[in-house]
């Protein structure tokens, strides 16, 4: 990946942020079929090994199942926040007028060695933990226990496992590090007019510019979605 040292991070705990914060990866390998490109969403353990392993699954059907194990590395691509940047904003627009659009974007690359992983309990287990990660905070939360053995059993046998030990990363930032000062700040401003106030784009640039974070706007002034559609149907009783 093209890497200007400005927007390079190296700190594995933020690369892991964005990795747990998006969790739908881009798996890439170059197998017998040629180059393939799978969306998976990964589960990130980080304490495994050095720089973290990465689990997933799939589908049996799935062409991976016989190209992984003549893989010897892959790919996953972690696409965090991304914005379209107006120089319309910027200062030196009005300096000089020698100014183009751009693309802030974070993004994550791991590299390792493919292993699949074909062992029910195994699966159960990943299983477990990547519907906890997405259940916790819902009332209730539903649980692979909720629905019948047998129908859990089936499921399982018609899926299989993969493991990434990762052994390399790469992580970009691009929040507008290479302009001036006064167009990183331009660039906050524009982003807070421009809403919504929780963009994760403005602290992306105001944190790389050491610009102060913009204030949380109070909930009770932020709008209630419940409220504004008093036709709208409470989770999980459709």
């Amino acid at each position: 990946m093209y890497m200007p040292s400005a927007f390079r991070e190296d700190r594995v705990e933020v690369q892991h942020e964005l990795m747990r914060a998006h969790p739908l990866g881009l798996l890439i390998i170059h197998g017998p079929d040629g180059l393939d490109a799978n969306p998976l969403p990964f589960m990130l353990y980080p304490d495994e090994s050095r720089l973290g392993v990465l689990r997933a699954h799939f589908s049996r059907a799935n062409p991976l199942t016989r190209q992984l194990p003549q893989a010897a590395q892959c790919l996953v691509v972690f696409q965090g926040p991304h914005q379209y940047i107006t120089p319309s904003w910027y200062a030196t627009k009005r300096e000089t007028g020698k100014v183009v659009p751009t693309w802030n974007y974070a993004t994550v690359h791991a590299w390792g060695a493919p292993r699949l992983m074909d062992d029910a309990a195994w699966l159960r287990r990943h299983l477990d933990d990547m519907t906890r990660s997405r259940e916790a905070g819902r009332t209730p939360p539903w649980e692979i226990a909720d629905a019948p053995p047998g129908y859990i059993d089936a499921q399982l046998r018609a899926i299989i496992g993969l493991e990434i030990s990762i052994t390399r990363t790469q992580g970009k930032w691009k929040a507008s590090q290479n302009r001036p000062q006064a167009d990183r700040e331009a660039v906050v401003a524009g982003l807070l007019a421009e809403g919504p106030p929780d963009n994760p784009m403005i602290a992306m640039v105001a944190e790389r510019a050491n610009i102060a974070p913009p204030p949380r706007q109070p909930a009770d002034r932020q709008p209630d979605a419940k409220a504004a559609d008093p036709g709208r149907k409470a989770p999980g009783r459709d």
